[in-house]
Parts: structure tokens; sequence; C-alpha cells
């Protein structure tokens, strides 16, 4: 059996996160959800995960994740930020730290103070840091926040969530691998930033680099799960997250980018 090892970039609790988020979305698989990449062996030092056979999207293939990731999401979440079972403490997006909820709000568990708080103004420091975000850009941004946290574009999930969303959390392209089968591709989930959310996010982080047959893929969730009314012009808020990170860890270019997106919701 051929396996692919890899180990963690500094913080060796960032491997126990992506194994208890790769398990909890492996729940969600076995109820037809989307495919996840099986564990091998998981320690603090080293993941160790079943290889993936190289394959290429069709339409087909890309219609059925889409429906898959409907299900995953639909497999639910305790609250928005709320770790994988078994997972205590601060999350990981790639190197980026990611905050998570132990318990949920002592009041309404709302989404758009959860973004804010939780998923947009812990990057900005860094990103303002490194030079990527400067002049007007931070209150850009804070004005932005200051809107999603006062709920102005908080919307339901899709109509198969019911209460929060169990999210990959870091569903860009490259996560999602279309693995080679004798039935055809299968888009298989690598690499998560588990956590409870609003299903839009994951589904506007496919497009922040382009997945293959995006199109596609939105159109069979949908029929599987319908969007709320309005989602298409909540796309670049959900994407504001990843670019913020991004900013925040690379700079360049990903600072006007993020301010460009946040001046959207202003």
């Amino acid at each position: 059996m051929a396996t692919h090892r890899k180990g963690h970039h500094g913080d060796p609790r960032a491997l126990l996160y992506e194994a208890a988020g790769l398990r909890w979305l492996s729940e969600a698989s076995a109820a037809g959800g989307a495919a996840v990449v099986e564990i091998v062996a998981a320690e603090p030092q080293a993941l160790e995960t079943r290889a993936v056979a190289h394959g290429a999207a069709d339409v087909a293939s890309a219609e059925a994740f889409g429906r898959a990731l409907a299900l995953t999401h639909a497999a639910g979440a305790s609250h928005h930020g709320c770790p994988p079972p078994g997972f205590t403490g601060e999350g990981f997006m790639g190197r980026a730290p990611l905050p998570l909820r132990a318990a949920p709000p002592s009041g309404k568990d709302s989404w758009g103070e959860f973004y804010a708080a939780d998923r947009i103004l812990p990057y900005l420091a860094d990103a303002v840091a490194n030079g990527s975000i400067d002049g007007v850009g931070p209150r850009k941004v804070e004005r932005c926040a200051a809107r999603v946290a006062a709920g102005t574009f908080d919307a339901p999930q899709p109509a198969a969530v019911h209460g929060v969303a169990r999210l990959h959390g870091d569903l860009w392209s490259g996560n999602v691998l279309w693995a080679r089968t004798d039935a055809g591709p299968v888009a298989t989930l690598i690499d998560p930033a588990a956590q409870g959310g609003h299903a839009e996010s994951d589904l506007a982080q496919l497009a922040v680099f382009g997945a293959p047959h995006l199109e596609r893929i939105v159109a069979a969730y949908d029929e599987c799960s319908p969007l709320a009314e309005g989602w298409r012009e909540r796309v670049g808020l959900h994407q504001l997250h990843m670019l913020i990170v991004h900013a925040a860890l690379f700079g360049g270019s990903y600072g006007p980018q993020t301010v460009a997106l946040a001046s959207r919701y202003t």
C-alpha cells in the first residue's frame, strides 16, 4: 500500500488537528458525504495517509462532488467555530493560527459575529505589519468587519443544513484531489481546517484559485441542498477569510485584494 507521509510546520498540534478533522469529515463520508483521504497513522510528528492515484475531474465527477459536499455540510456541527471532536485549543489553517470555540456563546450563535471576530480581524495586524495592507486599508477592513459582526450579511444555511454546517474549512482547489478509480475520478478531501461554520464558506473558497468544473459543482450542490437567496452576492464575503490569511502569511498582492474585497461590503 502506497502512503503519503508529512511532518508538521513547527507545531506538532497542527497534525493532530488535521487528523481530527479528517476523521470528523470521514464520518460524513460514510453517509454519502465527500470522500476523505484515509489515515494510516497519526502522530504529533508525522501524519501518514493512503496515497491517492491522481486523475482529472470531469463533469460527472464534479457534479457528484457537489452533491457529496452538500451531505458533508448537512452532517452538521455544534456551533460556529467548533473544533472537530477530540481536539482542543487553537487550530491551524496552513501555517496560520485558527481561533476555535470550545463552546457556543452564551447568547445567540451569530455567524456574523463569529466570522468578524475569529475569521477576519485576527489576521489584520500581521497583514499591516508586513506592509501588504496599508494606508486606509485597515479602516476599510475594520468597517467591513463591523457590518459583518452586526449581522448585515447573515443568511440561512443551504436547505439540507439544520443549524451549523460541518466544514472542510480550507477548501481551495489544491485540497481536493481527483482520485483515479475504476469507476472514474472521485473528489477526495485532504488537509482540512475542519470546523463548524456556514456552508457558503467552503463553496466560496473553491472559487478563490479556481476548481475544475466549478459551475457544475455548485449547480449540483444547489440541486441537492438549495442555497439561500442572494448567495452569489455573498461569495466575496466568504472568500475574505482565505484572502486575509494569505495577506497575513505572504503579503504582496493579497493585501490589496483583501482590501478591495472588504470594500465591496462596507
